[in-house]
């Protein structure tokens, strides 16, 4: 997968979120080498119960893993970052919507992001160029049964 950004390194990441983003990374790394419906199934599992995250937690997650992975950073590392800042908000008790799809006209481009409050987070793209084919977003609430 691509994306149109350039290399996108943050800076001033508190220590200890660094410290988090490096222990996820490795999580991530070998989540992106799986199948897609792989990598669906284990993140519907991970999401279980968190609420979803905010924009600024979201955006924190995603800037903790460029921070530490030259490779997350990268032009070329959007499944690994977008799985990493996921599991980044699931350690900290929420969770950003996972996607994934390919660009929605000419040149074909595919990519994988995180959504929060329903905007991709620190994407440099409109909101609509990439299509949504896999979703994983934070579990609905489950209900009580009824008596």
């Amino acid at each position: 997968m691509t994306t149109p950004s350039a290399l996108d390194i943050p800076t001033g990441v508190p220590f200890t979120r660094r410290l988090a983003a490096r222990l996820v990374l490795g999580p991530a790394l070998l989540l992106s080498a799986l199948p897609p419906h792989r990598i669906r199934a284990v993140l519907e599992r991970v999401r279980r119960g968190a609420p979803p995250a905010t924009a600024a937690q979201a955006r924190a997650a995603r800037d903790a893993l460029c921070a530490v992975s030259l490779r997350c950073a990268g032009p070329r590392g959007c499944l690994p970052r977008s799985l990493g800042a996921a599991l980044l908000c699931r350690l900290s008790g929420t969770w950003a919507t996972w996607c994934t799809g390919p660009s929605a006209g000419p040149p074909f481009n595919a990519h994988a992001w995180i959504e929060a409050e329903g905007r991709p987070v620190g994407e440099t793209m409109p909101d609509d160029y990439f299509v949504r084919l896999l979703v994983v977003g934070p579990a609905e609430p489950s209900r009580p049964p009824r008596r």
